[in-house]
């Protein structure tokens, strides 16, 4: 059941976030030149209800998952890479593996329908729903009950302890899942949304856009005349995947439970706009972390008017570009705990502002 998506989002305490803009105003700088690092600091306190919040608990959770479009010749690798790179996660080796090292997260690898699974499966986290998605060009991509599972899955894994979460993804075929899923919520034309992915040729792009074309045509009427939460679980199921379908869940629970979301590139994009088209109030908790090269992007963040902040021509996936950006938004905190306010520095402020 998905009655859960319409429980209440969390409130964001005001207070604490005038306060946290008030405390900026009185650091030793000029007002509003430590620019957007200013304005991270004020939105964290928003969200933990406190005037000088910190990070130390982050949470990230990798979703895989294969497509079965993924038969159409859309990426430039194999169902298997999938599973291969699963192991490769549990083994400390992909970036976002390093990434989390660095900043003291804790990483999370959920499987959701890896094609052919690692054979060792220690440090992974079984939720498997099918060996992939079907291929949306014959038939919806998920069940029902698939979509539920997934959905349920993505919200198993936010804990309400945590300060920060981060979903990232793996699966072969997903941008192509993503950018169908872009194109069914919005006015976009599959030419504007549908990006080289994992590094495919000229011809594959092209035959990437008409897999995503035909998609569309074939589901199309199971969500027209839809909005809201019903068109959203109605693309996420014609022509979506498990992965996006976990973040999604996760996006939504994160917000119920008060945690924020740093959203990371494409994919996670998408899953963060329909988890808005679910509970509107869920954009209040999410934060960009960066713009991905993968066509589609921008013209998504522009949707979601959502400000990234690093812009550094990644398409990795893996929540990496979002992990990225979380040395950015310590150093934003660390900035508005650690600075001397004027009274303390014996300063005069009006001299701050020449």
């Amino acid at each position: 059941m998905t009655d859960w998506l319409q429980q209440p989002i969390a409130a964001i305490d005001d207070e604490a976030r005038a306060a946290a803009r008030a405390r900026q105003g009185v650091l030793t700088k000029p007002p509003g030149s430590l620019g957007r690092l200013e304005q991270l600091a004020e939105a964290f306190a928003g969200w933990q209800g406190c005037v000088v919040p910190a990070l130390s608990d982050i949470d990230i959770v990798v979703f895989a998952a294969d497509h079965g479009v993924a038969a159409r010749g859309v990426s430039a690798f194999d169902p298997a890479v999938t599973g291969q790179m699963i192991a490769n996660f549990t083994a400390g080796g992909a970036a976002i593996c390093v990434l989390a090292r660095r900043h003291d997260a804790r990483l999370s690898i959920v499987d959701l329908g890896a094609v052919a699974p690692p054979a060792n499966y220690a440090g992974v986290i079984d939720a498997r729903i099918a060996a992939g998605t079907a291929d949306f060009t014959e038939s919806p991509a998920m069940q029902v009950g698939e979509l539920e599972q997934a959905l349920q899955a993505g919200r198993a894994r936010v804990s309400s302890s945590a300060q920060l979460f981060i979903g990232g993804e793996m699966g072969i075929g997903n941008t192509t899942a993503a950018a169908a899923s872009l194109a069914g919520l919005t006015a976009a034309a599959p030419a504007e949304v549908v990006g080289r992915g994992t590094g495919i040729d000229s011809g594959g792009l092209a035959r990437k856009q008409a897999v995503v074309a035909a998609g569309l045509d074939r589901h199309r009427p199971s969500w027209d005349g839809l909005d809201g939460p019903a068109k959203a679980l109605a693309v996420l199921r014609c022509v979506g995947g498990f992965e996006i379908a976990g973040l999604t869940g996760a996006f939504v629970a994160a917000a119920q439970a008060g945690v924020p979301v740093l959203v990371d590139g494409f994919i996670a994009s998408v899953a963060a706009l329909c988890a808005r088209e679910i509970a509107p109030d869920c954009g209040r908790w999410q934060l960009f972390g960066h713009c991905s090269a993968e066509a589609g992007h921008r013209y998504l963040l522009e949707t979601l008017a959502a400000e990234p902040l690093l812009d550094l021509g990644m398409r990795l996936g893996e929540g990496s570009g979002a992990a990225l950006a979380l040395g950015v938004i310590g150093d934003a905190l660390a900035l508005h705990a650690g600075m001397a306010t004027f009274d303390e520095a014996g300063v005069s402020s009006g001299d701050a502002d020449d």
